[in-house]
Parts: structure tokens; sequence; C-alpha cells
């Protein structure tokens, strides 16, 4: 093949090579996720009471710990969505994702999803794909930007496949991983979206994800419920990321529990809240089991306005509650699905909520009560919760035409989904990926959503701060420290000094290291140090004149509720290579 063909060639065949394949890998998902999920419904619904609801709360628990035990001994990478770490490999490896990462993900995901779970399959879907086209890369190309170029291409086979949507998963590639539009880049990632969606289509049908049909709609004075509606999916959203964050950290910062068990913990969560929807929603006339795993179905009764007021609060407040205990307790599975279900669910909410107070005294006399007018509201929850959560404004236009195949709210879908977006950006600059990244040490410098001069200055120290600084202990001496020092090769200007019990005293430079030889310990150096220090939510701009005001280097990063606990490290060489990065563009 080398000897045959250019390498422009090599790249388009590989490309309608890895179509092929990550189109088969989706579509092997989606049918082992849904087969699995039916299969335990249908098994546990047919025992008694007592049985349905052991063997509902059991499944999910069961897949959590087969998730943690594997991620915590097989395939560390296997946990949440997929996403970061494809984001995290394109920029800080070279694009390249094993092949045992791709097929543990496979398995833990079905599994987690298929057993009840409420996450999605979209995020694995996209691991699983890059991990092909990472692996089909290494073997054809010695070139390592070649390499690394055939990462967006899986990304977007993976969207087109398992959303059954060739465009958004265009936009999406170039909204959430690539930083520059780049025609080379596109022609390949087309050739594989076009494959994969057709192998999609072939095996599972042409029709759009969501069946539900509600026809077309003329321009009315009813498509305003989209301002409530994108204000309500910006507050929403930013509740659920700062949710799923705040937990995860939690989670992550119990070290009494082990990370293997934590999943599990998430699994019998997912029962006892799925089960106490499931029961809710009996009572209320029509019970409803979507909470558990994927949910689509309920997504389609709520389109289809067969869901009442009380149905569609319990359905949104269970889903999304579930949702966060499931991401951050280490499960694995996506965002996209519950995201657009929050969004579909509160659309209707509002929807059915004004048909309802219509009904009760004609004051709503612009807004229609019939069912059409209750499906376009949850379809314009879907998109303005899609840009929320996922950060990617044009996909959440385009994917909710391509899932749902309505193309005529486009004006009220535009005016909620940047509103929606515009909330939740405001509210936490850090998009949900990106912060999950940081929270895992992960450094964002290299990433695209935080170059430009226009906006890198405003953001938080922490995209670009050193998570794992070189410490001095406080006790050892100044001969000891040099020492180990020069051993790690970690010579640098200045380094934070630490307590016996990890917390903060202070900033020593390598120069008072090495002038005071004979020092007992380094403490003795400090004394009478006034300690400059920032936050993790301090913008690059106010740390660098900080640091410039008191001529100073570096500074420790610490935390806002104590002072004492040391974060990160930041030095104004840091703040430079942002700066460099943002003048590349």
């Amino acid at each position: 093949m080398r000897s045959k063909l250019s390498d422009e060639q090599r790249f388009l065949v590989l490309c309608v090579v890895g179509g092929l394949l990550c189109g088969l890998a989706a579509v092997a998902f989606h049918l082992t996720i849904h087969h699995m999920f039916d299969w335990l419904w249908e098994t546990a619904h047919s025992q008694p009471k007592p049985g349905f609801i052991a063997m509902m709360l059991g499944a999910p628990t069961l897949a959590g710990l087969a998730v943690g035990v594997g991620v915590r001994f097989f395939a560390p990478n296997a946990a949440g969505s997929g996403i970061p770490q494809t984001k995290a490999a394109y920029y800080n490896k070279g694009g390249k994702i094993s092949s045992r990462t791709g097929v543990w993900r496979f398995f833990l995901g079905a599994l987690y999803v298929g057993l009840g779970n409420a996450l999605g399959r979209e995020g694995p879907t996209v691991h699983i794909s890059t991990a092909i086209t990472s692996r089909i890369g290494r073997w054809a190309f010695r070139d390592p930007t070649r390499v690394q170029s055939m990462a967006p291409v899986g990304m977007a086979a993976g969207i087109a496949a398992a959303f059954n949507a060739p465009l958004s998963a265009l936009t999406f590639v170039f909204e959430e991983l690539l930083d520059n539009f780049s025609m080379k880049a596109l022609g390949g990632m087309v050739v594989a979206v076009v494959l994969a969606a057709a192998v999609s289509r072939t095996l599972l049908g042409e029709d759009p994800v969501l069946t539900g049909k509600i026809g077309d709609f003329e321009t009315s004075w009813w498509m305003l419920v989209a301002l409530p509606v994108g204000l309500a999916s910006g507050l929403i959203g930013h509740a659920f990321v700062w949710g799923t964050l705040t937990l995860r950290e939690f989670f992550n910062e119990r070290r009494f529990l082990p990370s293997w068990m934590r999943p599990a913990i998430g699994g019998l969560a997912c029962g006892i809240l799925g089960l106490t929807a499931y029961f809710i929603t009996q009572h209320m006339g029509d019970a409803n089991h979507s909470v558990f795993s994927i949910g689509y179905d309920g997504l389609v009764a709520a389109f289809e306005d067969r869901l009442t007021v009380g149905i569609l609060a319990t359905l949104l407040v269970m889903k999304f509650l579930t949702v966060i205990l499931n991401y951050a307790s280490g499960g694995s599975g996506g965002l996209f699905s519950p995201t657009l279900y929050f969004g579909g669910m509160l659309g209707g909410l509002i929807g059915a909520g004004l048909a309802d107070l219509q009904h009760l005294g004609d004051w709503i006399p612009m807004f229609p009560t019939d069912d059409k007018v209750i499906g376009g509201c949850v379809l314009l929850g879907m998109g303005a919760m899609f840009a929320a959560v996922v950060r990617c404004p044009f996909t959440s236009l385009i994917i909710i035409f391509e899932m749902t195949g309505n193309y005529s709210l486009i004006l009220p879908l535009m005016a909620g989904n940047m509103l929606a977006w515009q909330i939740a950006k405001k509210l936490q600059p850090v998009s949900i990926y990106n912060a999950l990244l940081l929270q895992d040490g992960v450094t964002l410098r290299r990433m695209p959503a935080y170059r430009g001069a226009q906006d890198y200055r405003k953001l938080p120290v922490k995209v670009i701060m050193s998570h794992e600084p070189f410490v001095i202990q406080a006790g050892e001496s100044t001969a000891s420290a040099v020492k180990r020092i020069t051993k790690e090769s970690k010579r640098f200007h200045a380094y934070p000094v630490a307590g016996p019990e990890g917390e903060l005293r202070g900033v020593i430079t390598l120069h008072e290291l090495e002038e005071n030889p004979d020092t007992a310990a380094v403490s003795e150096l400090m004394e009478g140090q006034r300690l400059t220090s920032v936050t993790i939510e301090t913008s690059i701009r106010d740390a660098a004149n900080r640091m410039i005001a008191r001529d100073i280097q570096q500074v420790p990063v610490v935390s806002a509720a104590d002072p004492r606990k040391l974060l990160g490290w930041l030095t104004l060489n840091d703040i430079a290579r942002q700066q460099n990065a943002a003048e590349e563009v």
C-alpha cells in the first residue's frame, strides 16, 4: 500500500475502512445495549414484585461493580463518557488510543448501560470509534501528524453512526475537538461519516433516532416559549454540570472507599431512583421505566404528548439525580442521551404546564393546547439543554433536526439554544468535558477552547497550572532537599514547601537552598515570609498582575476554602506559554 499509493490516497482509503469499521462497531454497541436492557426488563417484569425489585436493584449495582473492577485493574480510561479521554489523547498523545482501551470500553459500557444505568451510548461510541481509527493510523502511517489526523475521523464516524446524524458529527468535531476549519480534515471526515451513517442506516433502518412525529409548524406567537425554555435549560444545565463535578470530586476525595466500589454505589442509586420513578408514575396512571438505561422511549412518549405534567416532572427530577450519581461515581457511559432527555422532559413540562393553565382559565390565548405544540416544546427543550451542557451551539441546532426529522422550528430553536448557551457559559466558563479533564489533573493549555488572545486571560488559572508540583518538606534539611532535586532532575526557580500534614507553609527558591547547605530544616529559612497565593478560580490576568506587582516568578495555587491546601503551582512561564499558543492561532 505504501509503494502503490500516495500519502493522500492512503489517508482516503483508510477513512473508507475506518468509516465502515466504526459504523459496524457503533451498531454492535447499540444493539448490545438495546437487547440487554430489553431482556433485563422483560425478565424482571415477569417476576413477582419482590423479584422484580431485587432484579432492578441488583442488575445496575452488579454492572457498576464490574465496571469498577474493570477500570481499576484493566482499563483506567474506560470510565466516564470517553469524549474527555478522546480529547486528551488527541492533544497530549498524538491521537493514540490503545485497542485494548477500545475493547474494554465496548464491553464495560454495554454492560453498564445495558443493565439499566442511566448514561448514554454516544460518548463511548466516539471513544471506541477513535480507538479503531487510531489503530488503523498507527498501522498505516509513520508520520505522527497523520496518525493524529485519524482521531477526528473516528470521532466524526462514531457520532454519525450513533445518532444517525452525519451533519452533526462534522460540526461537533469542529466545535469540540478542532480549533480551526481545515478542508483536508473535512475531506477525510466526510468520507468516514458517510460510510458510518450508511452502515448504521442499513442495519438499523432509515428512521431518525426519535420516531415520534409532530408534523411541520408555521411561525406563531406561541414559539416565544423558546425563551423561558432556554432560560430554564441554561440554569438547569449549569446545575447539572456543577452537581456532576462536585459529586465526582466528593467521591474522588473519599480515600477510605475503594475506587472499584464507587460505580456500584452509583448503580444501586440508579436502581432505587429508577424504581421510585416507576412506582410514582404507575400511581399516576402511566408506569414509565425510562429513568433506566438510555430512556429514549420516554422521550418519544413526551414528544407525542403522552405524559402528564406530574409524570414529566417526576422523570426529569429522577433522571437528573440518577445521571449525576452514575457519572460522578465512575460509571462507563456518556452524557449526550441524558442531556437530550433532560431537555425534552423540561420542554414538555413547560409546554404541558402552559397548556393546562390554558385549559383552566383561557388566559394564555396565544398558546395552543394540541399535542403537536407540546411535541414542539419537547424539541425546543432538547436543543437548549444540549447547548447548555455540551456547549456546542451549532451542533445543538443541527442534531435536533437530524434526530427528529423536523426542520420547521429553526427560529425558536436558535433563540432558545443561544440563550441557554450564553447563560451556562456565563455561569461556568469551562465546559463540562474540559472541566472533567481539569479535575483529573490533565492540563488544557494545548486545547483549542483555551486558545485565543481575547479569551484566555479571563480563564481561571486551573487551566494552565501544574497539578502535581515538586514539593519540599518543611522538616527536611536543605542538603537533603538539594540532593532530592538533583536526583529527580527537578531544578526549578522555586518550590512550594509543605508541613507534615501536607499543609502549605511557604515558598523556597533553589538559590536559597543552595546558599544555605547546612540548615537543619527548610522551615528555618522561611521565618517571617509573606506568602502570596492564588485560588484555582483566579483569572490568569489577575494572577499575572499579582506576580508582576510583587516581583515573583511563581505562586502556589490553593483552595478558596482552605488557603493552606495546596492544589497546584503557577509560574510566569506557564502564562507565557499560554500567550504564545494564543498568538499562534
